[in-house]
């Protein structure tokens, strides 16, 4: 997975760069999204891992399943993928252009795991607190996780802050016995 996303780094920067430079970062996006979930699907790995095509064939095929979805930069960027065999990488780019456009834009992605679930405006004031904390703008997305007894357990990228009274618990315990 690591060697995956080594190879796909430069492929997502490029692309982000290009999009920031264009002012189309959500365009991009989505045409990235789209193309990743393409790659996705098993007929098309058969279709990328098929020798009897060439990489432009592969391209062509690729590009007509995504139909008007793709800009025509879009489909630039497809077809320099595939002379460099790496339209699989498709998944990976995305999610690192994602990680550039939200480091760009200042903000992340949150996820609240609760034991019950949560009302608007409890929502709306942990945003507030962590968009504080994180000095970014947060959008927050409420799971509710019946494993919890109480609490949150917030993850935000790779930080994840544990105020569930199972963590709580875990830490008590941990300090007991050291």
């Amino acid at each position: 997975m690591a060697e995956l996303s080594t190879l796909a780094r430069p492929y997502a920067k490029a692309a982000f760069e290009f999009a920031l430079a264009a002012g189309d970062l959500a365009g991009w996006s989505v045409q990235l999204a789209t193309a990743a979930a393409v790659a996705q699907q098993d007929v098309i790995k058969k279709v990328l891992a098929s020798p009897a095509m060439t990489t432009a064939e592969q391209a062509q095929t690729f590009i007509d399943v995504c139909g008007d979805a793709l800009s025509e930069k879009a489909q630039n960027f497809i077809r320099v993928l595939a002379q460099n065999k790496r339209l699989k990488l498709l998944p990976q780019i995305a999610v690192i252009f994602e990680a550039h456009k939200a480091a760009q834009e200042k903000s992340v992605d949150v996820e609240l795991s609760t034991a019950y679930e949560l009302d608007a405006e409890t929502q709306q004031k942990l945003a507030e607190a962590l968009s504080g904390k994180l000095q970014r703008e947060v959008k927050v997305t409420a799971v509710v996780n019946k494993e919890l007894l109480g609490g949150v357990l917030v993850r935000a990228g790779d930080l994840v802050i544990d105020g569930s009274v199972r963590g709580r618990l875990a830490k008590l315990a941990e300090a007991m016995h050291s």
